[in-house]
């Protein structure tokens, strides 16, 4: 457990000495969601560290949205590399966790000795899908339903989503609903919503329900069940558990709140959106990921702004838990591009 500031701890999971390597877990996820990728990184002589993010896991878990806006995060992930006294660290983020590596990288280059991220740079929740900061459209232009773009507050892009079809980004964002929803139907939410990332699964489900009397659980289809070739019943209850909480309205808050501090982020971000990423980078991600729907053209835009690109690597037969789903091949990637770092 790590203070880091403002009364607040981190449950960090540790493996290995050497330089630090920091992993950090999107929404569902744990610490444990590295656990394929800890003694292979120490193995190779490196200090390995995953956490369980603000809001999950055994860290502590404020109700408050605010304090995880992206500041906020940058902040306590600044307070983690100096409590292991690590100048720089290399950071690997997948999904929040993505979006919270690539702004370290852009806010505070100088502690970033390389990038290891699985969603493109900038069209995390809050980004402008790497068109910069000047809006592009008329302030009286209905706002697009898009995820990401320089043009109006995401929380207005995500209701005209959802005038089309539930969206999870909208539902997400009134404090009571969601949290109570998933809250109370823990194990079955975390199984359909693992399964609706994976390879296998089908997010995009949600596009034929209506937002209106909708939950997300509507929108997500039942999973198969357990086993799955890349997750254990055993591996499953540790998720549960690592979720569970006395208090419904928390087990869920983590990845709540960070969809609710989206607008936040947006403004915060203004100040960063032309700033391309200059820290040695590898990109790694599944092809059968089915979030990168909402990444028109990633590849082109992205290779224009991070001029420190090292490498873009596809994991094939691997959906948005890459490092989870194709654990070989993901750790592979992230070995050569540690050795490069030597």
């Amino acid at each position: 457990m790590i203070d880091i500031g403002d009364g607040l701890r981190l449950r960090a999971v540790e493996a290995g000495a050497g330089p630090l390597v920091l992993m950090i877990h999107g929404f569902p996820g744990l610490a444990y969601s590295w656990r394929h990728q800890m003694q292979p990184i120490a193995e190779a002589g490196w200090r390995a560290v995953a956490i369980d993010c603000l809001g999950y896991g055994g860290s502590d878990r404020p109700l408050d949205p605010a304090l995880y806006a992206a500041d906020r995060m940058q902040a306590w992930l600044l307070a983690l590399l100096d409590h292991y006294g690590a100048e720089r660290a290399v950071i690997v983020g997948q999904d929040f966790g993505a979006q919270y590596a690539w702004n370290l990288a852009v806010r505070a280059p100088e502690r970033v000795r390389g990038l290891v991220t699985t969603i493109p740079y900038d069209y995390d929740l809050a980004g402008r899908a790497l068109l910069g900061g000047a809006e592009r459209r008329p302030r009286d232009a209905p706002p697009e339903p898009a995820m990401a773009s320089p043009d109006r507050r995401p929380t207005e892009r995500y209701a005209a989503m959802a005038a089309e079809h539930f969206v999870h980004f909208h539902y997400f964002q009134t404090v009571g609903p969601a949290d109570r929803e998933l809250g109370g139907a823990l194990a079955d939410y975390l199984r359909r919503s693992f399964h609706a990332l994976s390879a296998d699964g089908d997010l995009w489900a949600w596009k034929g329900l209506p937002s209106e009397g909708a939950g997300y659980l509507d929108a997500l289809p039942a999973a198969p069940p357990l086993p799955w070739p890349w997750l254990s019943e055993g591996e499953f209850a540790r998720f549960v558990a690592g979720y569970d909480h006395p208090d419904p309205m928390r087990r869920m808050i983590g990845g709540l709140n960070s969809y609710r501090t989206a607008d936040a982020n947006w403004e915060l971000g203004r100040a960063w959106a032309d700033h391309d990423v200059t820290v040695p980078t590898l990109f790694l991600y599944g092809s059968a990921d089915p979030s990168f729907g909402f990444f028109p053209d990633w590849e082109v835009r992205m290779r224009a702004r991070v001029p420190g690109l090292t490498g873009i690597v596809t994991i094939e037969g691997a959906g948005h838990l890459v490092q989870q789903e194709k654990p070989e091949a993901f750790n592979a990637a992230l070995l050569d591009f540690l050795g490069r770092l030597r």
